[in-house]
């Protein structure tokens, strides 16, 4: 098991030499700021939403991710401002990314349709730690740190967002810097994604039976991987998806949703990742587990008070 990990270890960080792969998430549909700064405040509400995923369950060292994301709008001036925090582990590489982001909104059509138009800065940066597992010494290869190292660059992110009561597309790229942080390795690549998804109503009972199917591309200009996601919404409140990522897994998707108050959404998702690629030889699969709460903050009315002298 130990010669496997450090074979893994080995790859991961000569995949992340020539460009880091940002981290993925299933529940991509729940996830979209991340990837899109445009999609800050397009909904309209106050939104928060955390997901945590744990990938090829079963090794030592294996991927873990943590997103929080937090976005709204700002009515008064047809905008939005978000924030996008990730926390992602793999062996010895520790990563952290940071972004601000803001997005102009624009009305389009007569459909309730809006645009937003984004950009986000932040920061990236990449630490090595020095609890390395090998058959010969590590400080025979100058490329492997013995006593650990980190690393820290400017983020650029932009996008075009478009959402309506029925549809949502969004075109992004992010690392628009590729920056190289040579301490630890590292050339970021630039990243692009395309991501549409569809509200489908069943004609048979609209308010009860709804079909959401999306699909999320990235590419880093070398390589492309598509998800692919279809989810059945029951009664408002619970849903069943599968979601296939190529050469690399099938996802079954289950979540439930509630309005605690009529202003306010919390919804709660898991999804289970079973390997389709020959890492399925030694894990057991990936758990992803996504926590979303939307709040529609809505201004007290001001309160006019009338004197009439006559009645003092």
């Amino acid at each position: 098991m130990r010669g496997i990990l450090t074979a893994v270890a080995c790859l991961g960080l000569a995949a992340a030499s020539i460009g880091q792969q940002d981290p993925q998430f299933t529940q991509y549909m729940f996830d979209r700021l991340s990837l899109n700064p445009g999609v800050a405040g397009t909904t309209g509400e106050l939104c928060g939403t955390m997901l945590l995923r744990q990938q090829w369950t079963g090794f030592d060292g294996a991927p873990k991710t943590a997103l929080l994301n937090v976005h709204g709008n700002i009515k008064r001036i047809s905008s939005g401002v978000g924030l996008s925090v990730f926390l992602d582990k793999l062996g010895q590489q520790s990563s952290t990314y940071a972004r601000l982001s803001y997005s102009f909104h624009r009305k389009v059509g007569s459909s309730g349709g809006t645009l937003g138009i984004g950009l986000a800065a932040g920061l990236m940066s990449h630490t090595l730690g020095n609890d390395w597992r090998a058959t010969q010494p590590v400080s025979s290869d100058n490329s492997i740190p013995s006593n650990g190292v980190s690393d820290m660059g400017w983020d650029l992110a932009a996008g075009l967002y478009y959402t309506s009561p029925t549809l949502w597309a969004g075109i992004s790229s992010t690392h628009l810097t590729e920056v190289e942080l040579r301490n630890v390795s590292i050339q970021q690549r630039r990243h692009f994604f395309v991501q549409a998804g569809y509200n489908w109503k069943l004609r048979s009972d609209p308010n009860k039976y709804v079909i959401q199917p999306s699909v999320l591309m990235k590419s880093d200009g070398t390589s492309t991987q598509f998800d692919i996601t279809g989810i059945f919404l029951y009664n408002n409140m619970v849903w069943l998806g599968v979601s296939y990522r190529t050469e690399d897994a099938i996802a079954p998707l289950i979540g439930y949703q509630f309005k605690p108050n009529p202003k306010s959404q919390l919804r709660i998702g898991y999804s289970y990742d079973v390997t389709t690629s020959q890492i399925r030889n030694y894990s057991s699969g990936g758990h992803e587990v996504m926590l979303n709460y939307c709040v529609l903050l809505v201004k007290p009315p001001d309160v006019q008070i009338y004197r009439n002298p006559l009645f003092l």
